[in-house]
């Protein structure tokens, strides 16, 4: 099982805080993220029982898309004052778990999972936790995308066949959906004018970007004239919303194979007063 880290960390972290309340120790540590990061994480394994298990992190430094596009992913805001220190702190408790953290400088989580899955589908069946949709174009045959949904243990499972069957369109199609549709959320645009409706009924038509082109005489007037006034955009968006599956980042089964040790993770959880959680790993109190 591959973890998308930070779609984790964020989940739990607003999960809480939208209620008003934020757990601290009594020294005033936030821990609401960490506290939901381990029930969401533990609730995925008991659910999927992987064997082996790393989390993938972005670094937070400057990636290939933004030297490519420096709008991209412009419009985040900062993390909330009580997240901060939270980010570290989720660091030392997976590695307290025996969970290996994983990260390439210049790109995301995305390109870390998209590379470790691919090396790993070859021998064993690939499991992806997250809650970013970006992520589907990754499914084949040997990897499922686990999309969380609202709550605890609501969960979406993707296969070749589920994503066809939901959205008509195979793992590649989705990045040449977001080529056209553009991703808000990442903050780049596609091509001005064309939603999601369209997109989805281009890429099924055509096939693929490619295919578009080729067929533009056959687009209604306004849809050319569309993706004809914003060619590089497209390209662009397209190069941007492709997870790069060859990144350094290196993964081996042995440093990420699921054994707990009681100890470490009772010493790491009592210090940050999240102890109740013991139990749920099945982990005793020393």
């Amino acid at each position: 099982m591959l973890v998308d880290g930070m779609a984790l960390l964020f989940r739990a972290y607003y999960a809480t805080a939208q209620t008003g309340y934020i757990r601290r120790t009594k020294s005033g540590i936030p821990t609401n993220a960490v506290y939901g990061f381990v029930r969401y994480l533990w609730d995925a394994v008991r659910l999927y029982e992987p064997t082996h298990i790393a989390c993938c992190w972005d670094l937070g430094t400057q990636t290939f898309r933004r030297e490519e596009f420096a709008a991209y992913k412009g419009n985040r805001t900062a993390a909330p004052d009580d997240l901060i220190p939270q980010f570290d702190l989720i660091l030392e408790v997976t590695e307290s778990m025996g969970i290996p953290n994983l990260s390439a400088p210049g790109y995301e989580a995305d390109d870390c999972i998209g590379t470790i899955s691919r090396e790993l589908e070859q021998n064993m069946e690939v499991l992806i936790l997250t809650g970013d949709h970006d992520m589907l174009q990754l499914v084949d045959h040997r990897t499922s995308v686990i999309i969380m949904k609202k709550g605890y243990g609501n969960y979406r499972v993707y296969t070749p066949e589920f994503l066809m069957e939901e959205k008509e369109l195979t793992p590649e199609q989705i990045i040449d959906m977001k080529a056209l549709m553009g991703d808000a959320s990442d903050n780049y645009p596609g091509v001005k004018g064309i939603g999601e409706k369209t997109a989805v009924k281009l890429v099924k038509e055509y096939g693929s970007v490619e295919g578009i082109l080729e067929n533009l005489e056959h687009l209604t007037p306004s849809v050319r004239k569309k993706i004809e006034a914003d060619l590089d955009m497209l390209h662009l968006s397209r190069r941007l919303a492709t997870i790069h599956r060859h990144v350094p980042v290196v993964c081996t089964l042995d440093e990420c194979l699921l054994l707990l040790n009681d100890e470490a993770i009772t010493s790491k959880f009592e210090e940050l007063e999240i102890k109740s959680l013991c139990s749920m790993l099945g982990v005793g109190v020393f």
